[in-house]
């Protein structure tokens, strides 16, 4: 019984050992940091752009595709280029029609599956080989699917299919050629019975130009032309803006028939002043889709009450901006690239020049930063590229001493922020 009290007393005494031992190590951290009064900060390399914000339209070359009503089955993907005369959409009369073409899909990818599996049925009819096939493919198919390669995926699976197939044949008919032939006869025979009745109550809208295909009309194809974009004025754009058009009756998407797009927009006449015609400048998308994009300056208007009209125009990025309309967008004129440090960190140092030919000294004032190396506090002159709210972008001002160059600002270098008293030299900690 005395011995388990002094092991529970033991116990006791190496607890509150430890707890004092934790106590006076955070009271040593706070103490360190009161000798230390200052904040520092590691710079780093940064960008900043040059650029002006403007708000307008995305101009095209445009036909509207219009449809008899029903249920609309649009074929080609967004921005997908389409030949003339390419069916583009199927309009069936109800839903019956839509079930039906849903079942003439699934009965042609059977007949595809079907005429694969016949024509690699010369592989040989061994149960056991084709079992072992078929597992195969399903590892090589689960493979590519986690390994996210899709490239051969379709492949993969008709492979498989065939082999399923086969295999099944094999079991069930030793004349497995005339069976798939039976079932693909058997298929092409529905597909027609379907396809007859397709033709009562479906209609196809073909493409009468060529063009790149887009899902949505606005009503913006009619009243926003590339061919207006000569003569249109800040007046007349302010009033393009006051308007709310809406799609044409029946309309069920639209061809962009031109190879070349316009953004057309307001820009304060400070800004139309750095563009020139002829040139171009890059225009940030960042809203309904990212991108950047180097535009041609097709036309800067004159101007008016300090507005100037602006258009642009590329052909690159059609696919893409099919979708666009009213955006607002960012024109970059340039990137400023230099050294990022808290605006709090930089200071200004008096310092005394001597004049290499008079020798008379002189006290300048020279703008740098306080960095620490190693424990000393080390003044590098900066020159201020930018300003932010709460940083500036800085470049470090070489020594004309070579026993000074070490004193050139680098990203890297840790700035220290806050602290009183400082002077170059200056031992810090």
């Amino acid at each position: 019984m005395k011995q388990k009290k002094e092991g529970i007393a033991i116990s006791r005494i190496v607890t509150c050992v430890l707890l004092l031992a934790v106590l006076i190590y955070l009271a040593g951290a706070a103490w360190m940091s009161l000798q230390e009064p200052f904040s520092t900060f590691l710079s780093y390399t940064w960008a900043v752009d040059d650029t002006a914000e403007c708000t307008g339209y995305l101009v095209r070359e445009e036909t509207v595709l219009a449809g008899s009503g029903g249920i609309v089955d649009l074929l080609p993907d967004e921005g997908e280029k389409v030949a003339r005369g390419e069916t583009v959409a199927l309009v069936y009369q109800s839903e019956a029609g839509f079930g039906r073409r849903q079942t003439l899909q699934a009965l042609a990818l059977e007949r595809e599956q079907l005429q694969y599996a016949l024509q690699h049925l010369e592989g040989g009819g061994d149960t056991a080989q084709l079992s072992r096939q078929v597992i195969e493919a399903i590892v090589d198919l689960r493979a590519s699917v986690s390994a996210g390669n899709l490239h051969a995926l379709e492949e993969q699976t008709m492979s498989l299919r065939s082999l399923v197939y086969r295999r099944e044949l094999t079991y069930e008919d030793t004349d497995a050629a005339a069976s798939l032939a039976a079932s693909i006869q058997e298929l092409d025979r529905q597909i027609a019975a379907l396809r007859s009745q397709a033709a009562q109550d479906t209609a196809a809208v073909t493409a009468q130009v060529s063009g790149v295909f887009s899902g949505e009309a606005d009503g913006y194809e009619e009243l926003l032309t590339p061919d207006m974009l000569e003569d249109l004025t800040p007046a007349g754009l302010r009033a393009v803006d006051l308007q709310r058009p809406q799609a044409p009756a029946g309309a069920i998407g639209k061809l962009v028939t031109g190879n070349r797009w316009y953004f057309v927009c307001m820009t304060p006449q400070d800004t139309a002043a750095r563009l020139t015609e002829g040139r171009s400048v890059t225009v940030r998308f960042s809203t309904d889709w990212s991108g950047e994009v180097d535009m041609t300056v097709e036309r800067i208007s004159d101007n008016e009450n300090g507005q100037v009209l602006t258009v642009f125009s590329s052909d690159r990025y059609l696919s893409n901006t099919t979708l666009l309309r009213r955006q607002t967008v960012e024109l970059v004129f340039g990137t400023q690239t230099g050294i990022r440090v808290p605006k709090a960190a930089i200071r200004v140092d008096v310092q005394t020049q001597t004049d290499p030919d008079t020798g008379r000294e002189t006290q300048v004032n020279v703008t740098g930063v306080y960095a620490l190396v190693g424990s000393q506090a080390e003044f590098k002159p900066v020159k201020v590229l930018e300003q932010g709210e709460d940083y500036c972008l800085v470049e470090g001002i070489p020594s004309q001493r070579t026993s000074e160059a070490k004193k050139t600002l680098r990203a890297g270098d840790e700035i220290i922020v806050a602290a009183e008293e400082l002077f170059d030299g200056k031992v810090v900690r």
